[in-house]
């Protein structure tokens, strides 16, 4: 995380504090003995993923879900020495050997990389190697056929350098409701776990992500695995609507340029927009080069101090402009809010995907390296 410098032209807010609370928030709602897993991977979704572990593990958070080793690599690399699940595929013996020596649980989705992973352990000196089967129950993504599923988890324990720490699938369709899917894959997940000699006692069975967790308890197992909700956003609008959790994110930038124009004008490129009167526009340091997709131009607005501010024209690779008509009080170097809280208002990215026919994870995810997270 960055200091906010006064010649900083844009930047992302995350506030440790809100992630903490959402993780406490979460955690009340789950089944007693479920534990949580913290997903951040993608940066922490985009909100910079140390600052989000340490958060997340200060609000109760047991393990953390990354996508990639080098993901996993940083968390640990920054002195987080939580149990950490890769929760995509890695068929490198390079990488798994990486994920033995550094503590990193891989996710397995077939015996040959069960085999591979257990004479890594092997030759590394036999330390048990920790790892996780998923199954598809119907993502048709990672993971094994369910159907194979109890025979694989006796395959794999079977494999004297290995221990298999969990079981677990990723449900599809959660966030719509009344989908009969989530249904079917929890009952599929459920006939693995049931065929096993041991019912996974064992293991650590998980299932639901931020849609499954909010869903309700049945869907909650040993663990959850949150990401969306974790960050104070929620999956569907039917969903967590009586959570108080906190949006952990805001965007902010400064005014370059105010100029005022006549009727007429054309604004930026392509002339999109060409005002209808004499108009004062404001010029923003921040464009689709920093996560303000261009698919928003001209549907989108900033707030100052309260009050809204229509972007007009296309939105460029550096720069938006706002109609500022209405707000004499506009000066060059003023903040601006593109996405978060200002005054007793609000943007959100649920805002921003519906105008550009998107999802909340794509916007979060989108804001660049170039704009400093900032912790607030």
């Amino acid at each position: 995380m960055s200091e906010l410098s006064p010649l900083q032209r844009a930047w992302v807010e995350v506030s440790p504090a809100a992630i903490e609370s959402n993780a406490r928030t979460l955690l009340d709602h789950l089944k007693p003995g479920t534990q949580l897993m913290a997903v951040v991977k993608a940066d922490g979704y985009g909100h910079g993923a140390v600052t989000v572990a340490i958060a997340a593990l200060r609000g109760g958070a047991s393990s953390l879900g990354v996508a990639t080793l080098q993901e996993g690599l940083e968390l640990r690399a920054a002195g987080i020495n939580a149990p950490i699940l890769l929760l995509s595929a890695l068929h490198s013996a390079d990488e798994l050997m990486r994920c033995h020596e550094r503590g990193l649980m891989p996710t397995l989705s077939s015996l040959e990389e069960a085999s591979l992973c257990d004479r890594i352990s092997a030759e590394r000196g036999g330390e048990p190697f920790p790892v996780q089967l998923k199954v598809d129950t119907g993502m048709s993504r990672l993971g094994a056929d369910w159907r194979s599923g109890a025979e694989l988890v006796q395959s794999i324990r079977a494999l004297p350098n290995l221990q298999l720490v969990g079981l677990y699938s990723h449900l599809a369709c959660a966030d719509i409701e009344g989908e009969a899917t989530t249904r079917l894959q929890h009952d599929r997940l459920n006939a693995v776990i049931n065929a096993l000699p041991d019912q996974g006692r064992d293991l650590c069975c998980h299932l639901a992500n931020s849609a499954g967790t909010l869903h309700g308890h049945e869907l909650h197992l040993d663990m959850v695995r949150v990401g969306l909700a974790l960050y104070g956003q929620r999956p569907a609008r039917h969903l967590g609507a009586e959570l108080r959790l906190q949006p952990a994110l805001a965007v902010r930038a400064r005014v370059s340029l105010i100029r005022d124009v006549p009727a007429g004008t054309g604004v930026s490129y392509g002339h999109r927009y060409i005002t209808s009167g004499a108009s004062r526009l404001a010029v923003v340091a921040i464009g689709y080069a920093d996560g303000v997709i261009r698919a928003l131009s001209g549907r989108i607005h900033a707030l100052h101090r309260g009050s809204p501010l229509p972007q007009v024209g296309a939105i460029t690779m550096d720069q938006i402009v706002l109609d500022a008509s209405d707000h004499s009080d506009l000066r060059i170097g003023d903040t601006v809010t593109l996405l978060g809280r200002d005054g007793e208002a609000s943007i959100e990215p649920q805002e921003w995907a519906h105008q550009c026919d998107s999802i909340t994870w794509e916007i979060l995810c989108g804001f660049r390296k170039r704009l400093p997270r900032v912790e607030v």
